[in-house]
């Protein structure tokens, strides 16, 4: 007997989704388990997994459609069964793509592409699995199918090879070279077309980022101040303690001890884990802290870590591993997105200094922390002055002036910078 695949309900308040991609098409077949469709809901994008091992014998929406959580949107069962409700029909229905592929034996066959990447096939009428594509499994990416097709546009001549008329070709040469008088000056082939400009079309996690984004700057008087900080004794614990947790199964990096640090400083400066409201400040008491994670090209997002203070270094260190990667995995639940009281972005994993990032509303403020480099700095013990090398950061807190100031700002920061040269 086959299993119905229902459209999720993917968090409390969320009723619907979009299903945005089509992992799997009809007459494929599906492990327990194993993604076969992605689903978008304002906040995030997760993958929907089967529920039991067969063929995908029919799709009853397509990639676009809003479908509300608990209806049919797909069937699997044994390649020669009727799928439920269309007993009359024992034809599959055509497969409902996620992009345009070929049968070919190039490195981008049966890889996933982008809509931009199908876009570009169309419009072109390039066969995909003839491309060897760079992207992750041999995806087809963007850049390949552009350098495709300014390849293909390029002039055919072989280097070095001079080209033949066909007034050479016949033996005769000059008899039959056409006359200028007569024809006029030869003109120049026309240029390829070069693709000067294309319009990428907003993905919805885009769209809701620029959204939230410019809200927030008009929502809030935004206030940045930077503070460097000695990570000497943070690097000696992580180096001292990295195998341990690894033998845990986590890795340790570097977030985990930012995040405890802030965690620290919430607890002695409780406005900054607060909110505005035209009848108040709202201090919130659970801290729920939302870490940044890049998903590359698709943008960002920012799973939160609920009741963060209740967990040790260890509890903190996996919480970070496993959201960053299912965040990445698009497996994130909508629920997973919500609630958080303050936010930190590690921006320096990608080479940044310091930078200005903006609030997550409607929190009163973001952190933000830099690139650890070394830097020559200057040491001073009895009064005596000397100069050391020192792994250092800058670690910068974005605020609502409306409910701080530059004074509190800068006490919570100071909280953390001691948390930090001085971990035990």
């Amino acid at each position: 007997m086959g299993t119905q695949v229902i459209m999720p309900q993917l968090g409390e308040s969320v009723v619907e989704g979009k299903i945005s991609q089509w992992l799997k098409k009809v007459g494929d077949p599906v492990k327990r388990y194993e993604p076969i469709l992605e689903v978008e809901t304002d906040k995030v994008t997760t993958e929907v997994t089967a529920a039991a091992e067969g063929t995908l014998l029919k799709l009853y929406f397509k990639e676009g459609d809003v479908v509300k959580a608990g209806t049919l949107i797909a069937f699997i069962g044994a390649a020669d069964e009727v799928p439920s409700g269309d007993v009359m029909n024992t034809r599959l229905p055509e497969p409902v793509l996620a992009g345009i592929k070929g049968n070919g034996n190039g490195k981008g066959a049966g890889a996933r592409i982008s809509p931009v990447v199908a876009r570009i096939a169309t419009e072109y009428n390039v066969d995909v699995s003839q491309i060897p594509g760079t992207g992750e499994g041999g995806r087809v990416t963007k850049k390949d199918i552009l350098a495709c097709v300014e390849k293909r546009s390029a002039p055919r001549s072989v280097q070095g090879e001079e080209r033949v008329e066909p007034w050479e070709q016949s033996g005769l040469g000059e008899l039959f070279r056409p006359s200028e008088e007569v024809f006029g000056k030869p003109t120049a082939p026309a240029a390829p077309a070069i693709l000067l400009s294309e319009t990428v079309p907003l993905t919805g996690i885009r769209r809701a980022i620029a959204d939230h984004m410019v809200a927030s700057k008009r929502t809030s008087p935004h206030v940045t101040t930077v503070f460097e900080v000695d990570l000497t004794k943070v690097v000696a614990h992580r180096t001292a303690n990295k195998s341990f947790f690894e033998r845990d199964g986590v890795n340790l990096t570097f977030t985990p001890y930012f995040v405890t640090a802030a965690i620290a400083a919430l607890k002695q400066n409780p406005l900054v884990n607060s909110s505005w409201s035209d009848v108040g400040i709202v201090l919130h008491r659970a801290i729920n802290l939302g870490l940044a994670v890049s998903l590359e090209a698709d943008g960002l997002i920012v799973p939160v870590i609920k009741n963060a203070d209740s967990m040790n270094l260890l509890g903190l260190a996996r919480a970070v591993n496993d959201l960053s990667k299912r965040a990445r995995r698009k497996q994130l639940k909508p629920d997973e997105v919500q609630g958080g009281t303050f936010t930190l972005t590690n921006h320096g994993t990608s080479g940044s200094l310091f930078a200005t990032p903006i609030i997550n509303q409607p929190q009163c403020g973001i952190l933000g922390v830099g690139k650890i480099e070394k830097r020559v700095v200057v040491v001073t013990q009895d009064d005596v002055d000397s100069i050391a090398i020192k792994p250092m950061v800058y670690v910068g807190l974005t605020f609502d002036h409306r409910i701080l100031d530059g004074n509190s700002a800068d006490h919570f920061v100071t909280a953390i910078k001691q948390t930090l040269e001085n971990w035990a």
